[in-house]
C-alpha cells in the first residue's frame, strides 16, 4: 500500500460547506404513499387532515343517570328534593332519543347515551332516589351542561386535526381512528444505504484479531437513520478492494435515496472510499474537508441529486458530522421540519482550550452545583445554572455519546474559554420539546392557514380556544404569546382596539362574517334578513317562550357572546342558558336539532350545511405584548399572517383578508 499522503486542498467553513451541499439537492419531501393505519406509526403525515364529522358526533352523557332540564333542579337538596316524572324510554349507548324532555320530566340515560331534545344536563343516578312508579326524586341542583360532552367538543367538523409534517405516534393514530380513517397518506420513507469499509472491520459476534475492530458504526448509523423516520439498508462490510467497493456504491445508488460510507475519507493513499467517490459526477464531490473538530475529513458528494456522504471513521466524529450534515437532509426528505435543539445555560468549571481556526464541539455532562454557603437568614439560591463538565474522551470514543447530556460549541475564532464562563449547552434531545408558540383566544378556522405557514417556517404552535376575553387576559399575564380576539365596543362601533390594556398591541388579522345559523328548510327563517329575524324571534320569545325557536348561546367572555347579548337586551329566549364554546358547537347544536338557531361565522355554517343570515362583519386581530415580537416563533407568526399566499388561502376559506 502506498504511503503517499495528499493534503486537503480546500478546508471550508461549516456554513459554506452546508450551503454547497444543499444547493445541489432537492430538499423536499419524497412522494406520498398510502398505508393502512396500523402501519402508520412513526411515519410522517403527507397532508393535513381535517375532521369529516364532529367528535363526538352528538351531545352525550358522561355518567349514568337521568337527562333533565337544569331549571327543574334549582333549589334541590337532601332536605328539599324535587320529584320528576320519567319518560318511557331508556337511552343506552347507540339508542336514538324519541321523547322530548319537558318541564317536570326526566329520561333515563346511560354513560355515552345521546342527550334528548329539551334536556340540558344529566343528574347522576346516585343523586336520585325512586319515587314510586315512573318517578324519581332529585336531591342535588345542577347547572346547565352538567355531566355532558357536547357535539364537536373534542374535534369539530372541518377542523384541521393533524398538520402535514406531523410525526405519527400512538396519539395521532388514535385520533385518525376516531375520525374513521383506516388508511393515511404518509411521506415515503427515505431509504439509506450504509456501507462499512475496511479490512480491519469485523461483524459483532465474531472473534477479533489484533488490529481489528467491531463494526459499531453501521449500527449507530442505522439507529440514527431509524430515529429520523427513515429506513436503513446495510450493504455489508466491504474490504479494501476497489472493484468490490465500486460495485457496492453502484448498488447503493441504484436502490437507495442516500448513500453513507464511514471511514476512508482522509487523504491517505489507502483510503479507497474517497478515491472511489471522487469518480462520481453530476456534480460529484462538493466538499472534502470542513473546519470542524471533530469531523474535519468529512466528504460531501452528490450524484444525480442523490447525497453520497463519507463520514469520518471515529465514532464521535461520525455522529457529530451525521447530525450536522446528513440529518437535516434526511428530515427534509422525510417531510419533517428543521430540528430546533434545546439549549440550557451552564458554567464551565475550568479553562477549556480550543484549536483556533476550527469550530469545535465537545461533549459535556451536566452536573447540578452543590448549594453554596449562605449567610444566616438568607435563602439559598436554588436556580443556579448547572456545571458543564467536558468528557474529553476524544473522537474515537464509542461511549462518549452514551454518557453525555449535551455538547458545547466553541467558535473557530476562540482559542480558549476561561473557567467560570457562562456557556450554552445544546442538549442531545432527551427531553420533549414544548411548542414554540402558544396562542389563546377565540376559536377560528382562519388560524389553520396561518399556523400551517408557521410550521413551514420551522416552528410548532399550540392554539387553545378560551374566548377573546380570556385570551387577552392570558397575554396580559404573560401566559400566552398571542390572543385571537374579536371584542366589539358599542361606544365606538369598532372591534378590539378600544379594549386593549396598556402595553398590549395588535397584529392586524382578518375579517369574518357573523350571522344567524339555522337548518335549511326551516320555514321560520325563510324570506328575511338577520335583524328582522332577530326581532321576530325576540317577539316570539316574549309572547310564548314554549313555542319560540330555541337558541344556542356562546360562552361568557367570547366576542360572539358580547355581540349577541347586546342584540338580545333583556330578553331571554329559550336556550339562553345553554352555551357552546365555539362556532362549531353552535352549528352542531342547530344541525342536530337540539337548538333552532344561534350565531356563528359563515365558513362554519357552510361546513355544517346550515342556512346563514349575515349579521355583522367583525375583525379577528391578535393581541401581543410588543416584547414578545422579538421571539422568533412570534415573529414567524407575524410574517405568516402578512404572507400574500396565506392571505389568499384565507380569502378562499371565506374570510376577508
Amino acid at each position: 500500500m502506498s504511503m503517499e499522503q495528499s493534503q486537503f486542498l480546500e478546508i471550508l467553513d461549516r456554513d459554506e460547506a452546508e450551503r454547497r451541499f444543499h444547493a445541489a439537492l432537492d430538499l423536499v419531501p419524497l412522494a406520498a404513499e398510502t398505508v393502512p393505519l396500523d402501519e402508520a406509526l412513526g411515519r410522517t403525515l403527507a397532508e393535513s387532515t381535517t375532521a369529516p364529522a364532529d367528535v363526538p358526533g352528538f351531545t352525550r352523557s358522561n355518567v349514568d343517570g337521568f337527562a333533565v332540564r337544569a331549571a327543574d333542579t334549582f333549589g334541590c337538596g337532601e332536605e328539599t328534593p324535587q320529584t320528576l316524572r320519567l319518560n318511557d324510554e331508556i337511552l343506552d349507548p347507540g339508542t336514538a332519543p324519541t321523547r322530548t324532555v319537558t318541564a317536570g320530566t326526566a329520561t333515563c340515560i346511560a354513560t355515552g347515551g345521546v342527550l334528548p331534545r329539551g334536556a340540558d344536563a344529566v343528574i347522576m343516578v346516585e343523586h336520585t332516589v325512586p319515587a314510586g312508579e315512573g318517578a324519581i326524586e332529585i336531591r342535588r341542583a345542577l347547572a346547565p351542561g352538567a355531566h355532558l360532552s357536547h357535539a364537536g367538543s373534542d374535534i369539530a367538523r372541518g377542523e384541521t386535526v393533524l398538520r402535514r409534517g406531523t410525526l405519527l405516534t400512538s396519539r395521532e393514530t388514535g385520533v385518525l381512528a376516531a375520525l374513521g380513517r383506516d388508511q393515511v397518506q404518509v411521506v415515503r420513507q427515505p431509504l439509506v444505504a450504509i456501507l462499512s469499509t475496511g479490512n480491519e472491520v469485523v461483524p459483532p459476534g465474531q472473534p477479533l484479531a489484533l488490529g481489528q475492530v467491531y463494526d459499531a458504526n453501521s449500527t449507530v448509523l442505522a439507529g440514527a437513520v431509524r430515529e429520523l423516520g427513515c429506513l436503513p439498508r446495510f450493504m455489508g462490510i466491504i474490504p479494501d478492494d476497489e472493484p468490490q467497493l465500486e460495485a457496492a456504491l453502484a448498488r447503493g445508488l441504484r436502490e437507495a435515496d442516500v448513500v453513507l460510507l464511514s471511514g476512508g475519507t482522509s487523504k491517505g493513499g489507502g483510503d479507497l472510499n474517497a478515491h472511489v467517490v471522487a469518480r462520481l459526477t453530476h456534480p460529484g464531490i462538493l466538499v472534502h474537508g470542513v473546519a470542524l473538530k471533530p469531523g474535519k475529513p468529512i466528504c460531501l458528494a452528490v450524484h444525480g441529486r442523490k447525497p453520497v456522504v463519507i463520514l469520518p471513521g471515529f465514532p464521535t466524529s461520525m455522529v457529530f458530522t451525521f447530525h450536522e450534515f446528513v440529518a437535516p437532509v434526511l428530515r427534509a426528505m422525510a417531510g419533517q421540519p428543521p430540528l430546533r435543539r434545546r439549549q440550557v445555560r451552564a458554567i464551565l468549571p475550568q479553562r477549556f482550550n480550543s484549536e483556533i481556526g476550527r469550530t469545535e464541539y465537545t461533549l459535556v455532562s451536566l452536573v447540578q452545583p452543590m448549594p453554596a454557603a449562605v449567610d444566616p437568614g438568607k435563602k439559598p439560591v436554588t436556580d443556579a445554572p448547572p456545571i458543564a463538565v467536558p468528557l474529553g474522551k476524544g473522537s474515537g470514543s464509542v461511549t462518549a455519546f452514551g454518557s453525555a447530556d449535551g455538547f458545547l460549541t466553541i467558535p473557530r475564532q476562540d482559542e480558549y474559554l476561561p473557567a467560570g464562563e457562562p456557556v450554552q449547552i445544546t442538549l442531545l434531545g432527551r427531553d420533549l420539546q414544548p411548542a414554540d408558540l402558544l396562542l389563546q383566544g377565540s376559536h377560528c378556522l382562519g388560524l389553520d392557514p396561518v399556523l400551517d405557514d408557521v410550521r413551514r417556517r420551522g416552528f410548532t404552535a399550540r392554539a387553545l380556544s378560551v374566548g377573546s376575553s380570556a385570551g387577552l387576559a392570558a397575554v396580559l399575564a404573560g401566559h400566552a404569546d398571542l390572543a385571537g380576539i374579536h371584542i366589539y365596543d358599542t361606544a365606538s362601533n369598532s372591534y378590539n382596539r378600544q379594549c386593549l390594556p396598556q402595553g398590549i398591541t395588535l397584529l392586524p388579522g382578518y375579517g369574518r362574517l357573523q350571522g344567524i345559523v339555522f337548518r335549511r328548510g326551516d320555514p321560520r327563517f325563510a324570506g328575511t334578513v338577520a335583524r328582522e329575524m332577530m326581532a321576530r324571534m325576540l317577539e316570539a320569545a316574549m309572547a310564548d317562550p314554549d313555542d319560540a325557536p330555541v337558541m344556542i348561546h356562546r360562552n361568557r367572555g367570547s366576542g360572539t357572546r358580547i355581540l349577541l347579548d347586546e342584540l338580545l337586551g333583556e330578553t331571554r329566549p329559550p336556550g339562553f342558558s345553554v352555551e357552546a364554546r365555539s362556532h362549531h358547537g353552535v352549528a352542531a347544536a342547530v344541525a342536530q336539532g337540539r337548538a333552532d338557531w344561534g350565531v356563528a361565522i359563515a365558513p362554519v355554517a357552510s361546513l355544517h350545511g346550515l342556512g346563514f343570515l349575515p349579521l355583522k362583519e367583525e375583525r379577528l386581530d391578535f393581541a401581543v405584548d410588543p416584547e414578545r415580537l422579538r421571539r422568533p416563533a412570534v415573529a414567524a407568526f407575524a410574517e405568516a399572517l402578512a404572507d400574500p399566499a396565506v392571505r389568499a388561502r384565507l380569502r378562499e376559506a371565506g374570510f376577508t383578508a
